[in-house]
């Protein structure tokens, strides 16, 4: 994985990160627990249809998703039903089955249901399949109520029902406004309920009416209630869908940060030993001069903080950091009697002191682990006038990261007792500053040394 992807994550805002996971999960159980609601409330809500008339026996009738046809056949028996004892001798009354197809035409289950028949015409109640009855039957303005529960196997004498027999079989007597409310049965013979998909259950019963007259006005009142799973509510599976989205990215943003805590591990154990290496290094470059000693630790230190107030982070920060520590490498190769003169030095001698950028950017000219490694000791003694050395660049021409130096470098030297000197006030290393913008020092990069100094980020002697 290169090493832009690995910092990706780390350059994220993980609060924020936190809250959209946090969110969105809050945002998934809200639809998945309304979506299941939803479920509930409809598997909980019953649906009434009402039919009556041609539409009862019209094979096409189709009012909602699940309905109801009712089919007529007259293919039955005949008998005399002799009412009023009047020694009737020829057959006055047509038995009649009746069919009761219920489809189901839905996605899902029908769970329940029940209908209630009301008769519009006398007739008489002989059999029903396979569920059981509530029958309610007027005598006299008195309501006889009684939960039958196989008609097949009807026995008169266990009930208050009025009997009509004929030919030995009895028959409950059926006036215009009684009627009958049938429930399913659910056995495992029968199985009426539930209702699959697509499926059909077929109740039934066989009335006798009168030959001259017919049942076609006689009332139906259907009511039925769904079993609807909850991973056919589309809110339902979309927050399952949403979750396993959810569950993969939460997983993938893991695995990143794992990734990118193991690499930022190893990169600070990366940056540990560079800056292990560089410390022993440069204690070497200081040791040449006890007046220095530390110099380069501290110009370091003060450039770090000089590219944190322009703007510069993380990784940025630490490369400025080692380029700086190794500002003054080339100084290896100057002379100790050179470095370490007290009294003032020969041209020839200032000549060799000044070659120590040269010296610096030759050696770590091949160090391509930090950009621009080469460039802090090559250029950190140019001046911003031009007027500097090696090479004489001038303003913007100079690599930013020497002229942050160059401010850094300055100001320790004028900060610290050398040989030839005492160190200076404060108000003198701000006043020099002040006098060089422009001149030897960027006046951007001077005016962020000035700030620091003011406030007390950087002081005399020590970094805070």
């Amino acid at each position: 994985m290169g090493y832009n992807n690995c910092v990706m994550i780390k350059t994220y805002n993980k609060k924020l990160i936190s809250v959209l996971f946090l969110v969105t999960l809050i945002a998934i159980v809200f639809l998945f627990f309304y979506g299941v609601n939803k479920t509930y409330r409809y598997n909980e809500e019953t649906y009434t249809e009402s039919y009556s008339g041609l539409t009862l026996f019209s094979e096409k009738n189709r009012k909602s998703d699940v309905f109801v046809n009712a089919i007529a056949r007259d293919d039955c028996w005949a008998k005399i039903f002799d009412l009023n004892n009047e020694g009737l001798t020829e057959n006055n009354y047509q038995a009649y089955t009746y069919d009761f197809i219920i489809y189901n035409t839905t996605s899902d289950k029908v769970d329940d249901f029940k209908f209630r028949l009301t008769f519009s015409e006398l007739c008489f109640l002989s059999s029903a399949w396979n569920g059981s009855l509530e029958i309610h039957q007027n005598v006299k303005g008195n309501e006889i109520v009684d939960y039958v529960e196989d008609l097949r196997v009807f026995d008169p004498k266990n009930y208050k029902f009025e009997i009509f027999e004929v030919e030995g079989e009895s028959f409950i007597k059926m006036y215009p406004g009684d009627y009958l409310i049938y429930y399913p049965s659910s056995s495992i013979n029968a199985m009426e309920i539930p209702i699959d998909s697509g499926e059909a259950t077929t109740p039934g019963l066989i009335l006798y009416v009168d030959m001259n007259r017919n049942v076609e006005n006689s009332t139906l009142d259907f009511e039925y209630s769904f079993n609807k799973s909850i991973l056919s509510e589309p809110l339902v599976v979309i927050s399952l869908f949403s979750a396993a989205i959810w569950a993969i990215a939460l997983l993938f943003v893991t695995a990143m940060e794992m990734q990118a805590k193991r690499f930022r591990e190893r990169h600070q154990r990366d940056n540990q030993i560079i800056e292990e290496s560089i410390d022993t290094f440069t204690g070497f470059i200081d040791a040449k001069d006890p007046y220095t000693n530390g110099h380069s630790k501290r110009v370091a230190l003060y450039t770090r903080l000089i590219a944190q107030e322009l703007g510069y982070e993380g990784e940025d920060l630490d490369r400025i950091y080692y380029i700086a520590l190794l500002h003054d490498c080339g100084k290896i190769g100057v002379p100790d009697n050179v470095l370490g003169k007290p009294g003032k030095l020969t041209d020839e001698e200032f000549q060799i002191i000044k070659s120590h950028t040269v010296k610096g950017g030759e050696i770590l000219r091949s160090f391509k682990s930090i950009e621009g490694v080469n460039e802090g000791a090559l250029y950190h003694h140019e001046r911003y006038d031009g007027r500097g050395y090696p090479e004489g660049r001038a303003g913007e021409d100079i690599p930013y990261i020497a002229r942050m130096i160059c401010v850094a470098d300055s100001f320790d030297a004028m900060n610290t007792n050398r040989v030839y000197r005492e160190k200076l006030s404060k108000e003198t290393i701000m006043e020099e500053i002040r006098k060089n913008k422009g001149k030897q020092f960027d006046p951007e990069i001077a005016d962020v040394m000035l700030k620091l100094i003011d406030e007390g980020t950087i002081t005399i002697d020590r970094v805070s």
